[in-house]
């Protein structure tokens, strides 16, 4: 969650250089490259079923075409900072899917942890009033549509966590995205002369060997360990590394009332995860 995080602050600079659809399916395209020989070297040849298939294409067009859709086109009108306030409504949203879909038992901590966050995402949104930002009220409103997607993607990949090997599930993931980007990427593919430019090819590549590889995987396993309403808890790194990079790499603005969100949501993190007492 926090290398998806601090994806947004490149996902911000990506999107203003390259069409959107493009970069999606570039990162796709990279990603499976990586993992290909990964899942046939350590997982070998696994045979899906057509239900798992149909899971991970679902997961694709969740979890990559409406998220990156949402995150890249609400990233072109509003701040980085704001778009990381919008993206911490999912923990709360994900808590909520899967107490409703996947009718996980939510504990009254985990209902605590889960408002906490969204209480921390409207103190930092406060922070817009004392000139914290200068976002678009519909490219948050872009980026929460981004959120929905990702929340699905979330519920999604609960379903089928353990059933298929991390790697694979992975690769057919990206394999589903790049398909369903690549009607959306091919009219702009003259476009990628613009990597030419040594910082924008080193910030794509960061962008999907992180985002569509080595974060997939952690969130595969850790999946197979935690229920879904802990791991939304978690996604409230994601906003908040989303506001550091902003800070630090764009020079965006950062106050008090910041803190006070950020604080809020690892309180929920900690309320979501503190062991019990036994006995």
């Amino acid at each position: 969650m926090i290398l998806v995080g601090a994806n947004v602050g490149v996902a911000k600079i990506l999107a203003g250089a390259l069409p959107i659809a493009l970069i999606a399916f570039l990162r796709c395209v990279l990603a499976v490259a990586v993992l290909w020989p990964l899942a046939r070297g350590l997982e070998g040849r696994v045979r899906l079923s057509g239900t798992i298939l149909r899971n991970l294409a679902l997961q694709a067009l969740f979890g990559t075409a409406v998220y990156n859709a949402g995150l890249l086109a609400g990233l072109r009108l509003t701040s980085a900072l704001e778009g990381g306030m919008v993206l911490a409504t999912l923990p709360a949203v994900v808590a909520i899917g899967s107490f409703f879909w996947l009718r996980e038992k939510l504990t009254g901590r985990q209902w605590i942890a889960a408002a906490l966050a969204g209480f921390g995402m409207a103190a930092i949104t406060l922070a817009r009033l004392d000139g914290g930002g200068h976002g678009s009220a519909l490219g948050n409103l872009l980026i929460f549509l981004g959120v929905g997607g990702e929340a699905i993607y979330v519920l999604l990949a609960k379903r089928i966590a353990g059933a298929v090997p991390v790697i694979t599930a992975s690769l057919w993931m990206q394999v589903f995205s790049a398909l369903v980007m690549l009607p959306f990427a091919a009219p702009g593919l003259g476009a990628v002369v613009a990597l030419a430019d040594p910082t924008l090819l080193a910030l794509l590549l960061f962008h999907a060997l992180t985002a569509s590889v080595l974060c997939l995987l952690l969130w595969y396993n850790g999946l197979k360990r935690v229920p879904a309403g802990i791991a939304g808890v978690f996604t409230a790194f994601l906003p908040a590394s989303a506001a550091v990079t902003a800070v630090l790499f764009l020079g965006e603005s950062f106050g008090v009332v910041h803190v006070a969100g950020f604080a809020l949501m690892m309180a929920s993190v900690m309320l979501a995860t503190w062991p019990r007492r036994t006995g």
